[in-house]
């Protein structure tokens, strides 16, 4: 499987935030089906010893031609990664990763907000030039 133009970006960007990368990508095996979600992360929780674990799904939405069959294609990425996730690692979160100038833009269309919303999709979004985390949605 192809990494995402912007991969290693959004790694640094993890790292950055606190976050020890664990899994480049992350390999899930449920029902037969084999999935890599990008990246597998976790980061310890100051006030406990426990850890936080996250998986992240980067997508960079480059062609503005196709930007609704992205936008298909990741949602439906990421409703299928979180179902496996729940049912084999349920303590990690699934984030999707996208580019700021997307998020400020097609993601603030009335469609595509509806349908993460309705979806419940986490998000995290990131600064291709300077490397870092910019928001977390939940």
């Amino acid at each position: 499987m192809s990494k995402d133009r912007f991969h290693q970006i959004v790694k640094t960007a993890l790292i950055k935030d606190g976050w020890d990368v664990t899994h480049d990508p992350l390999e899930i095996k449920i029902g037969g089906i084999d999935m890599e979600i990008d990246l597998g992360a976790e980061r310890l929780l100051a006030a406990e010893r426990d850890r936080e674990k996250i998986a992240v799904e980067v997508k960079s939405f480059l062609t503005t031609a196709s930007l609704v069959s992205q936008f298909h294609m990741a949602l439906g990425q990421f409703i299928n990664y979180r179902a496996a996730l729940q049912k084999e690692d349920p303590e990690r979160l699934l984030y999707l990763a996208i580019p700021d100038l997307t998020y400020n833009s097609f993601f603030q269309l009335d469609f595509p907000a509806a349908m993460l919303r309705d979806n419940a999709v986490k998000l995290i979004i990131y600064d291709i030039n300077q490397e870092q985390i910019i928001a977390w949605k939940n």
